[in-house]
């Protein structure tokens, strides 16, 4: 299992680039824009240095829903491979089957 905080850290990136994804978003296709003066793309460059870090979205990382493990995660499922195995062996994944040869 995860330390605490490490699931609490990650909880709180989430929450911080939901909140700034639209003003991020808005400054990036200024800085991007070679239409516009060169002024204003510096200047939303700027603007962008200074919000926070964790509010990018790459900064988030895949936990595992149950255990808050980092690493062997199931996007589709949201769980680490040692749940997705234990869960599956149990039944309660529809459509999963443990393979045996």
């Amino acid at each position: 299992m995860a330390r605490k905080g490490s699931i609490e850290i990650n909880e709180k990136r989430k929450r911080l680039a939901q909140k700034y994804a639209s003003k991020r978003a808005e400054l990036k296709a200024i800085a991007a824009d070679r239409n516009a003066a060169p002024e204003e793309r510096f200047k939303a460059t700027l603007k962008l240095a200074e919000m926070p870090r964790s509010g990018a979205k790459i900064r988030v990382r895949n936990r595992c829903m149950l255990t808050g493990r980092s690493r062997g995660n199931y996007r589709k499922f949201g769980i680490s491979r040692i749940m997705l195995r234990e869960m599956g062996s149990l039944g309660l994944i529809p459509g999963l089957k443990k393979a045996s040869w």
